[in-house]
C-alpha cells in the first residue's frame, strides 16, 4: 500500500494544477457523469513481466503479467449492453490511437471483462469557465432537482488502480483509489483550498473460488446506468463503505445478482450529538462527550438478465431493492433533560429495463423507483418533517424516467426525462413536497470526424405542496415552469459518437422562468427578478479508463 499511496499523492499533484478555472457558483457536486455503459478493458502493459516487483521471502511469486485483453482500448464506451459475452465495437468508431488485439489472446480464457495486468489510470473531469449576460458568475438555473448538466460547476476525478491475476488461485484482483476534486479551483479565486473528497479506496477479486465469483470490500461509488443528460443515476447510485459480493452465472454468464451492505454517518443531528461534560477526577476544562452517535445501515440487492436479439442488440432487466436501518438513541433537549430517539426503517424497490441495438451506443432505457421511509430522504439526507413519534413512517419518493440516443451516419439525437414525487412524513402538505419533471432532448449533427454542433432543450416543471400567499395562514400549492434551450458547437480527436471525449466545446444557454418559477428564490435573488437568462461559455470534458464508468 505504501506504493499505490505515493502514486495517488504524486498523480494527484501533477495533474489537479491544470484542472482550470470556472465561473460557475459553488454547488454541492452532484455525483460525476458518466456515460451509460461501460468501457472497454483499458490497455494492459505490453511486455514481460517487472523483474523489481517485490515478492515475499518465503513463497515464490504468485503475480502473472497476463498480456493485453482482446477488448483493449474502445475509444467510447458500450452501449447499456455491458454484460454480452463479447465486446461490441463498431467499426466506424475505431481510431488509429486503438492498439490491435494481441496474436495469442490472454493467458486465462476465464479472465473477466475489464481487467488487465499492471498499474492503470483513469479520470473523468469538466472544466467549464462562462458567465451570464450582465458579467455575473454562470450557476445552475434548473429549478428540479436534476437539470441539464450544461451549467454544471467543475469536477474531476483522478484514479490509479492495480489489477493483478494471482496465478497460484487463479484469481483476479483490484485495487482502486480515486481522488475528487470539486469547484472552485486555484485559477479562478486564487486560494491554496481545495475542495477534494475521496470518491474510491476499495479492493475487488474475482475468481477466487468459483468462476463468476467478485467479491468487494471498502469505499466505493456503486452504481448502474445513468441519464447523461441529466447527470444522475436514476435507479442505483450510492457512495458505501461496507463491501458486497456477486455471482454471475447461467450461458454467458448473462444472469448476475450483487448483493452489499455498509454504513454511513450524515453530519447532521439527527445522527450526532456532542455535549460537554466534566472531566473524570476533576481535571480542568470541559470535555466533549457523544451522547447521540448512531451509524445508518444502507443493503442493496440487485438481480440482471440479458435476452440477447438478433445480431448485437439484445433487452437487459434489472430488479433492484435497498433496506435502510437505523437504531435507536438518546439526545439531550435541554440541560440533564434527555429524550429517546427511536430507531428508523425505510426501503428502496425499482427496476429497470433497456433495449439496445449494439450499434452506436443506440439504446432506450426505462426505470421505475419507490422509496418508502428513512429511504425516500436518500443517503446523505436527514430526515425532516416527521411524525409525531419522530419517524419517517408514510414519507415516500416515486420516481419514472425514461433515457436513450439514437445515432446513424452524422446525425444523432439523445433524449430523456423523468415525473418525481416526493413527501414527507408529515401529513399537511408543506414547502418540501414536491411534485417535478423535466423532459430534455439534444440533436446532433457531425461535420466529418472532428467537429459538430449540438442543439439542447428542455421544458422542466416543479409544484411545490404549498407557498406563503398574502395572508398569514393562507396557503396554496405553487407551480412553476422553466424552459431552456442552447447551442452547443464542439470540436473532439475522436470522431463520431454522443459518448466520445474528450469535447472542447462553446455553449449559449438562454433561460426563461415564469412568476411562479421566481417566487421559488428569495426576493433579492437575480433569478427572482430576472425572467430571461443567458449563459455563455467555454468548457471542455473527458473521460478515460476509469472504474467509476464500469457496469455492476
Amino acid at each position: 500500500m505504501p506504493r499505490l499511496s505515493r502514486e495517488v499523492v504524486l498523480l494527484g499533484g501533477l495533474l489537479a494544477a491544470p484542472l482550470g478555472a470556472s465561473t460557475a457558483a459553488a454547488q454541492a457536486p452532484p455525483p460525476p457523469a458518466s456515460p451509460p455503459a461501460s468501457p472497454a478493458s483499458p490497455p494492459a502493459s505490453p511486455g514481460p513481466d517487472d523483474p523489481s516487483q517485490p515478492q515475499a521471502a518465503d513463497e515464490p511469486a504468485t503475480v502473472e503479467t497476463t498480456p493485453p485483453a482482446t477488448a483493449a482500448a474502445a475509444t467510447r464506451p458500450v452501449p447499456p449492453a455491458d454484460t454480452l459475452p463479447k465486446a461490441v465495437v463498431d467499426e466506424d468508431q475505431k481510431t488509429a490511437s486503438e492498439p490491435p488485439p494481441p496474436e495469442d489472446g490472454p493467458k486465462d480464457p476465464n479472465q473477466p471483462p475489464g481487467y488487465a495486468d499492471g498499474f492503470h489510470f483513469g479520470s473523468y473531469g469538466r472544466v467549464i469557465a462562462g458567465g451570464d449576460a450582465t458579467g455575473r458568475p454562470g450557476r445552475d438555473a434548473d429549478i428540479v432537482a436534476r437539470g441539464s448538466r450544461l451549467d454544471e460547476s467543475n469536477y474531476a476525478e483522478l484514479e490509479l488502480r492495480r489489477e493483478d491475476y494471482w496465478k497460484k488461485t487463479g484469481a483476479y484482483t483490484r485495487i482502486v483509489a480515486t481522488a475528487a476534486f470539486a469547484n472552485p479551483v486555484f485559477h479562478y479565486n486564487g486560494q491554496f483550498a481545495a475542495a477534494v473528497a475521496l470518491r474510491n479506496l476499495y479492493i475487488e477479486e474475482t475468481g477466487l473460488g468459483a468462476k463468476g465469483l467478485s467479491l468487494w470490500a471498502g469505499s466505493r461509488m456503486y452504481r448502474g446506468d445513468d441519464i447523461y443528460l441529466l447527470n444522475f443515476w436514476p435507479l442505483d447510485n450510492l457512495n458505501t463503505i461496507g463491501g458486497g459480493l456477486g455471482y454471475a452465472f447461467g450461458k454467458g454468464q448473462r444472469t448476475s445478482i450483487r448483493v452489499h451492505a455498509g454504513l454511513n454517518q450524515p453530519t447532521d443531528p439527527y445522527y450526532r450529538q456532542s455535549v460537554l461534560r466534566e472531566p473524570a477526577h476533576n481535571q480542568f476544562d470541559d470535555t466533549e462527550v457523544r451522547l447521540l452517535d448512531r451509524q445508518k445501515l444502507i443493503s442493496s440487492a440487485k438481480l440482471t438478465h440479458m435476452w440477447p436479439l438478433s445480431g448485437t442488440g439484445g433487452i437487459k432487466g434489472i430488479v433492484y431493492g435497498e433496506f435502510h436501518y437505523v437504531p435507536g438513541g438518546q439526545r439531550e433537549v435541554e440541560a440533564k433533560l434527555y429524550e429517546d430517539v427511536p430507531k428508523d426503517t425505510g426501503f428502496v424497490a425499482g427496476g429497470q429495463l433497456t433495449y439496445f441495438t449494439g450499434k452506436r451506443s443506440t439504446y432506450v432505457t426505462a426505470t421505475g423507483r419507490f422509496a418508502h421511509g428513512l429511504a425516500a430522504y436518500g443517503e446523505f439526507n436527514a430526515p425532516r418533517q416527521l411524525r409525531p413519534d419522530r419517524k419517517t413512517t408514510g414519507a415516500y419518493e416515486m420516481m419514472l424516467t425514461l433515457s436513450g440516443n439514437w445515432e446513424r451516419g452524422p446525425f444523432a439525437i439523445m433524449a430523456g426525462g423523468y415525473y418525481r414525487q416526493f413527501r414527507n412524513a408529515s401529513k399537511p402538505l408543506d414547502f418540501d413536497d414536491v411534485n417535478e419533471g423535466i423532459v430534455i432532448a439534444r440533436p446532433t449533427v457531425w461535420f466529418g470526424e472532428k467537429a459538430g454542433l449540438s442543439l439542447e432543450g428542455s421544458f422542466q416543471a416543479q409544484q411545490r405542496g404549498v407557498t406563503w400567499e398574502t395572508a398569514p395562514g393562507v396557503f396554496k400549492p405553487v407551480l412553476g415552469t422553466v424552459g431552456r434551450a442552447g447551442i452547443i458547437p464542439f470540436v473532439t480527436p475522436g470522431g463520431r459518437g454522443h459518448f466520445q471525449r474528450p469535447h472542447i466545446y462553446l455553449m449559449y444557454v438562454f433561460t426563461a422562468r415564469d412568476s411562479a418559477a421566481r417566487s421559488l428564490y428569495a426576493s433579492e435573488d437575480v433569478f427572482a427578478r430576472r425572467k430571461i437568462d443567458h449563459l455563455i461559455g467555454l468548457g471542455a470534458e473527458w473521460w478515460f479508463g476509469s472504474t467509476s464508468y464500469f457496469r455492476d
